[in-house]
């Protein structure tokens, strides 16, 4: 099953970080990974609008102050768990996104941690800076919704494929999806759906070239339905072999096969399925390096109000990159 050997959590000084941490530790644990905590603290100019509580600072020092009290709460953040995880801080300055995905293209990562903005003039639990590290991050990003304590009962698996059209950076990242999907749900002792969207685009073409309409829309239909279940079945043969039979067994995960938009059937599932956790894809199928997202993902990710654990293809390309 899915073993992340570096994490990197973010920490965010607007909410409430322990519940998070502790989670992102015990994720540590269960993966015997290493775990970096950084903090990101922005550029300062003459002119910008400083909080609070830093304007007692005398402005000759002003930023080395706040430097040295941002690392001094951090570290006394995790100094609690020093003895169960090998942890360490990280500290950087600019724009917290970019400095987040340089440390995964620096040093490795293959997990981020962050917990969501959820912005109170928005309806969506992902704030700007979230969606730019969904957009742009090439390792595995999990939104953790505020105050969760990681006690998981319910897991999607979002999968999805094109049965006519399959490729093989397509199943790749179902795969990654049902790895990881499947992991959590093990971890958590959660149910795990499978969940994948189908429609049938052509049916006004079918409906008006044929000379007999309800009998070629119902064959035409049918067809389409009978592909999309050979593509469940080969992922139901993938999970399996992830999983091996006797936790496949254990698991017993159910799969769902409904015919819709993915943009409005995903977060109505995760309603009515009352999930915990989302695994998705964020980009569409082409899997081309400078696509950020897909449409469908980011219109799934504005309704979503559970934790997400957003999964790019192989071949997926930053556009961040190190500075030279």
């Amino acid at each position: 099953m899915k073993r992340f050997g570096k994490i990197l959590y973010v920490a965010d000084k607007s909410v409430d970080q322990a519940p998070a941490l502790n989670q992102v530790v015990s994720l540590a644990k269960t993966h015997q990974a290493s775990l970096t905590v950084i903090d990101v603290v922005p550029e300062f100019t003459s002119d910008m609008e400083l909080p609070e509580e830093w304007k007692y600072f005398e402005s000759l020092d002003l930023v080395e102050k706040i430097l040295k009290e941002r690392r001094s709460v951090l570290e006394a953040l995790i100094e609690p768990y020093r003895g169960q995880v090998n942890i360490h801080c990280q500290h950087a300055r600019g724009v917290a996104f970019v400095e987040v995905i340089r440390s995964v293209l620096r040093d490795g990562h293959d997990l981020v941690v962050k917990v969501a903005e959820n912005p109170p003039w928005l309806k969506r639990l992902f704030g700007s800076g979230d969606m730019h590290l969904l957009r742009k991050c090439p390792c595995p990003v999990w939104m953790l919704k505020p105050s969760e304590q990681g006690h998981y009962r319910s897991v999607i698996a979002a999968v999805d494929f094109d049965p006519l059209k399959r490729t093989a950076v397509e199943r790749q990242l179902n795969r990654e999806i049902l790895d990881a999907a499947s992991s959590v749900a093990v971890a958590s002792h959660a149910d795990l759906h499978v969940v994948h969207l189908w429609d049938a685009p052509a049916e006004g073409k079918v409906r008006a070239w044929s000379d007999d309409p309800e009998k070629a829309l119902e064959a035409y239909v049918q067809s389409i339905l009978s592909r999309h279940r050979e593509g469940m079945e080969t992922l139901r043969h993938d999970l399996e072999e992830i999983l091996g039979r006797e936790t496949y067994e254990f698991l017993s995960p159910s799969f769902h096969l409904r015919r819709g938009m993915p943009s409005r059937a995903i977060p109505e599932m995760t309603n009515q399925l009352q999930a915990d956790l989302v695994v998705m894809g964020t980009l569409g199928r082409t899997g081309i390096p400078g696509l950020f997202i897909g449409n469908t993902a980011e219109s799934v990710l504005d309704q979503l109000q559970c934790s997400v654990l957003a999964i790019k293809p192989p071949g997926f390309q930053s556009p961040i990159k190190l500075e030279t």
